[in-house]
């Protein structure tokens, strides 16, 4: 009662507050730059936040909160366009809708996909506001609960994803997991900062040379943006480059934005369930956008009766992460508003702009301000009613991109993501990167290793490796005091509860994963190229094991030995079944065998196309780069006459120098702009 006699009356001060004219402008202004930033694949909410946040200095706070909660609420939801579209995460909240959204795209459902999207996000932003309303007052003993054990438990929860996700050959997918573990221990260790898999030596290079240059990026590890666009978004426009046909094979775009939402309601418990996940995942700190979509995902597919249209279309894959990764907002206020602890980049951000507005997170914001918390809760609520209702009224005219001729869409989606790739870190290693990883996405794609299991195993790598270090100095320490103490620290309730969940998940997803295709049906094709492919893999793993044992501090050597020597393991075992199947056996899938090797276009002839646009951009820029490439590929490879060539080519140029003038961004640089001063945007 205490409780409820302290919030009511800050409830109302709330929604006086929020719901004055002015607060509603600001309100509706945030949704809209959150909409426009969205849309944008690779960019999220840190870059939409660094936009506004030299405009809270002197603002009013309630307006400043509400233009800045406007803006992150509604980028889970805007980014679905890219996801379902093009194949492509929007951000690391929209990986899972992938599996599902893009093929529904494929088959002429873009329409359907995005507006049951748009109806579950809108449900689970609305859902965890809720929950947030009543659950911020009692929120604080929940948190203080996840200690070290308890996080360790969420991620292998997560890893455990990839059991369901694993495809035919439960073997490549845990393989495929391993190396995404694998190369997201390259840089620096977080325990010692021993340098894995950077060689040591190109430090005692001259600073300005490209080895110095190198050593400096990977010593820095991979980013996630720059590992979410190559291995889902260049392989699939290399692919429908390839075929030169529109992304939508039936040239329509299905029932519409109403049925999505009639198969939203269809699946309402779906819903329900998901959110919850996304609130509850959302409260941990740390984890947030980087596993709850897969976990989303994995309990739809767990809890289904019908598992076969998994991964080629199935509206339930789109409903179940979409409903979490909006939950998930709310969730992540939790830590951020009661102890200051970022869930998220994105949200580190919106600490700074509350600190410009006069207000310190933590338990005096909730004690002292607990209006101003709540106006927080319910901005985003009204956010989300916002920013879903403009999304479904859009989705229909959107979703036509799906039935325009793919080579007229391509070269912008190359600008998009290599722009999106560069802001990253702001290094031309980000492109080599960019392409790099593209390429290993490819053939990942190609010969059917699961891409969804090796880009869990990224995700996750770092906080698997964190938390296992930590948990495991602290249960050493606790243990060395006696059984029963180190005992009790390990095996807390919340962990076993954990633990049971991890292992029904792999149970049923080792049992499941065969009814279950995320890339899709696959030929089988001769033994040399898929033998070829898993040799290279094997050599990669073996110099990452060999790389390990070298180093000095123990620490930072445990994680990625025992991960690389199970990885090693598994493509052991599948090189034995390799030397003794016969030709057609699905451990040989490729799709060149198939409708890939029938495409009118082959692929290193399609990949040199992106490849000569980055090879250009490190010699003359990216702008004049980007005019050479849009010229050449629209003139030669779309066969468009001078005058559509001419102004396509200058109405993409005049975006992405919009985009990037609006987000007070940089382009990558060449050789060019350090012998030749010139102008924005050409510098």
């Amino acid at each position: 009662m205490d409780v409820l006699a302290t919030a009511l009356p800050a409830l109302g001060e709330a929604f006086a507050l929020i719901l004055q004219p002015e607060q509603l402008m600001f309100l509706m202004i945030g949704v809209l730059l959150g909409l426009s930033v969205g849309v944008f694949p690779g960019l999220g909410g840190i870059a939409g936040l660094s936009l506004v946040l030299p405009f809270m200095f002197g603002m009013d706070p309630v307006s400043g909160l509400a233009l800045m909660v406007g803006l992150v609420a509604v980028i889970p939801t805007s980014d679905t366009f890219a996801s379902v579209l093009m194949g492509i995460p929007g951000s690391s909240a929209s990986q899972a809708t992938v599996l599902d959204g893009f093929p529904m795209a494929k088959k002429g459902e873009a329409a359907r996909a995005l507006s049951a999207a748009f109806a579950s996000s809108l449900f689970g932003g609305l859902l965890g506001a809720s929950v947030l309303t009543f659950f911020i007052l009692i929120a604080r003993p929940l948190v203080l609960a996840f200690g070290l054990p308890e996080m360790l438990m969420i991620t292998i929860l997560g890893l455990s994803m990839v059991a369901i996700l694993a495809g035919r050959l439960p073997l490549k997918g845990i393989a495929a997991a391993g190396l995404g573990l694998m190369v997201g221990t390259i840089g620096e260790a977080g325990a010692g900062g021993s340098l894995r898999m950077v060689p040591e030596s190109w430090s005692y290079f001259d600073g300005g040379t490209v080895a110095f240059e190198s050593y400096q990026y990977l010593s820095d590890g991979i980013k996630l943006v720059i590992v979410g666009l190559g291995i889902f978004a260049v392989p699939e426009i290399i692919s429908l480059l390839r075929h030169d046909r529109p992304i939508a094979s039936s040239g329509t775009l299905g029932s519409g934005w109403f049925e999505g939402v009639k198969d939203w309601w269809a699946n309402i418990f779906l819903s329900i369930r998901c959110s919850v996940i996304g609130v509850i995942v959302g409260v941990i700190p740390g984890l947030g956008g980087s596993v709850v979509d897969w976990i989303a995902y994995g309990h739809t597919v767990q809890t289904a009766k019908d598992k076969s249209k998994f991964g080629s279309g199935d509206v339930r894959g789109v409903i179940g992460p979409e409903s979490s990764n909006n939950a998930k907002e709310g969730g992540g206020l939790v830590p951020t508003l009661i102890f200051g602890i970022p869930g998220s980049g994105s949200m580190a951000v919106f600490l700074g702009g509350l600190a410009l507005l006069g207000y310190d997170a933590g338990p005096q914001l909730i004690t002292n301000n607990l209006d101003i918390t709540y106006t927080i809760v319910w901005s985003l609520a009204l956010a989300n009613v916002f920013g879903a209702g403009l999304c479904i009224l859009l989705s229909g005219g959107i979703a036509r991109l799906t039935t325009i001729r793919f080579t007229l869409l391509a070269p912008f989606l190359f600008m998009m993501i290599a722009f999106a790739a560069f802001q990253s870190r702001q290094s031309l290693g980000d492109l080599i990167a960019l392409f790099a990883v593209g390429l290993l996405g490819i053939f990942l794609r190609r010969f059917d290793w699961s891409r969804p299991a090796f880009l869990i195993g990224f995700v996750l790598s770092n906080q698997a490796e964190n938390f296992s270090n930590m948990a495991n100095q602290v249960a050493g320490s606790k243990f060395r005091r006696g059984f029963e103490t180190g005992f009790e620290y390990i095996a807390s309730p919340i962990v076993l509860v954990i633990l049971a969940l991890t292992v029904v998940s792999v149970v049923v997803g080792i049992r499941q994963a065969k009814q279950i295709l995320p890339e899709g049906d696959v030929e089988t094709g001769r033994k040399r190229a898929p033998l070829i492919f898993l040799m290279l893999i094997t050599g990669y793993l073996l110099t990452a094991w060999v790389n390990a044992m070298l180093i000095d501090q123990t620490g930072d050597k445990i994680f990625p030995v025992t991960i690389s020597s199970v990885s090693l393991i598994c493509c052991l075992l599948l090189l034995i079944r390799m030397m003794r199947a016969p030709e057609g056996d699905a451990i040989f899938a490729d799709r060149e065998a198939g409708a890939d090797g029938a495409a009118e276009h082959s692929l290193w002839r399609t990949m040199s196309w992106f490849a000569g646009m980055l090879v250009l951009s490190s010699l003359v820029g990216f702008i004049l780069a980007l005019g050479l490439f849009f010229l050449a590929f629209f003139r030669i490879r779309a066969g468009l006459g001078w005058i559509k060539t001419l102004i396509l080519s200058a109405s993409g140029i005049a975006f992405i120098c919009f985009m990037a003038g609006t987000l007070n961004r940089d382009f990558p640089p060449g050789l060019l702009q350090s012998l030749v001063k010139l102008p924005w945007p050409l510098i």
